[in-house]
């Protein structure tokens, strides 16, 4: 588990991945050295997974995000993984319980191309046999700071 320093560097670098070690380890109260190796031990244990660049996806012209359960036909789902993974527009894929077998979250340019979406590219992937689309009208919260939540699990 996460001490009390690994949690804060894992937050700093939750706000910004790209500061450098001086300041990090400013931060977290240590020195640039000590800093360094527990950012690599972190990295090393695969809590830390990689560093990147969070897109805002309407400022690109993707002004639609849907949500969409799929259910399809169990024999074929290694095929509909492998093309989900390769397709550019699902942002993730969850595999589910319930009614539904996975979640996509997609973004398309408008309602035309999720049309397209839906209809063309989704229902021909591998084994779909339905789907149940909801759209996202505005995003609440998009992500949470897992130092954070990994301190409020300790606390209890």
């Amino acid at each position: 588990m996460l001490d009390s320093l690994d949690r804060k560097i894992v937050a700093a670098l939750e706000r910004d991945a790209r500061t450098s070690f001086a300041v990090l380890a400013d931060e977290v109260g240590l020195s640039k050295t000590p800093c360094w190796k527990r950012v690599k031990a972190l990295e090393d244990a695969g809590i830390i997974r990689g560093y990147s660049t969070r897109i805002d996806p309407a400022k690109l012209g993707f002004g639609i995000e849907a949500f969409i359960q799929v259910s399809i036909d169990f024999e074929l789902s290694e095929a509909f993984e492998a093309a989900v993974q390769a397709h550019p527009l699902i942002r993730r894929c969850h595999a589910t319980t319930g009614e539904a077998d996975y979640l996509l979250q997609i973004v398309t340019v408008d309602m035309m191309a999720l049309d397209r979406m839906l209809r063309v590219e989704l229902s021909r992937l591998p084994g779909v046999r339905r789907t149940i689309t909801s759209m996202a009208m505005r995003e609440i919260k998009g992500d949470i700071s897992f130092a954070n939540a990994v301190g409020h699990t300790q606390k209890r």
